[in-house]
């Protein structure tokens, strides 16, 4: 009476083969939400998003402001971006929301690799999560303007991480220096004014009154949940002999400060004094 709703046992071993061949030859891509504490107790959901494929993850979340943080590890290029969706006072003349991306040199190790990331599954998705390892703060002194339209030879990810960024894309004058090692154009960069020499009275944009005086801007972001590493147990057999098998990640949270130049003050209104 009723048709058949499952399909004959050689389309199943086609459908599994196809699937296979799919994860073989593509790689494994998959999406992870978890609940994460931040600093000041309220209760975030980041999303983890990794891609075997392109040998990448991705973190996003908002901060208690309502700040949109995303930040992308590209393995293939070892390059990391940051990236900062500010919502803007536009009661103080700003626009609705102001991008900033921050990109540098992704070091062996600071994260686990995408194939791993791209596994990870949680037993409970409601738990609230806290990292295991809180470690310290980089302040990272961003010097050095990016131009988006050659930043390709970078990383691909930056064309669409920081498109909005157009005018505001950081790196540091140390990983311009291993890039232009690496073969990439130098004409991709511009050293951003820094010294007394420059701009004669360079202050911090905290200590700064006047809206459109240069000063030397401050942001601060904290990744408060991520897999720094892996953990390995052993298996022992009969003769007493172990091998080393995965067995879990290792959570951590780093934060990070960007220092960098503004060409006026009303490009950092959140770094002022209280």
């Amino acid at each position: 009476m009723f048709g058949s709703c499952v399909p004959p046992v050689s389309a199943r071993i086609n459908a599994f083969l196809w699937a296979l061949i799919f994860l073989t030859t593509f790689g494994l891509c998959s999406e992870l939400k978890v609940r994460v504490r931040l600093a000041d107790g309220q209760i975030t959901e980041e999303v983890l998003e990794a891609d075997s494929e392109k040998d990448s993850i991705t973190l996003e979340f908002k901060q208690e402001d309502g700040t949109l943080i995303t930040f992308v590890a590209d393995f293939k290029q070892h390059v990391k971006i940051f990236r900062a969706l500010i919502l803007g006072e536009l009661e103080r003349g700003q626009s609705q929301y102001q991008a900033l991306c921050f990109i540098s040199h992704l070091n062996h190790n600071e994260f686990i690799p995408s194939e791993s990331m791209a596994r990870l599954r949680q037993k409970n998705p409601q738990s609230i999560r806290t990292a295991e390892e809180r470690r310290g703060l980089d302040q990272l002194t961003m010097n050095v303007a990016v131009n988006l339209s050659q930043a390709w030879q970078l990383s691909s990810h930056i064309h669409n991480m920081c498109s909005e960024a157009r005018e505001a894309i950081y790196t540091r004058e140390r990983d311009v220096k291993h890039w232009l090692e690496r073969g990439v154009e130098g004409s991709m960069f511009e050293i951003l004014p820094q010294s007394v020499d420059v701009v004669p009275v360079l202050l911090s944009c905290r200590s700064t009154r006047d809206l459109w005086q240069p000063c030397s801007c401050s942001f601060s972001l904290r990744l408060e949940w991520y897999p720094c590493l892996l953990k390995y147990c052993r298996n022992r057999d009969t003769t007493g002999k172990g091998s080393p098998y995965k067995c879990g990640i290792k959570s951590c949270s780093k934060g990070y400060q960007f220092t960098y130049y503004v060409p006026h003050k009303q490009l950092c209104l959140w770094d002022e004094e209280i």
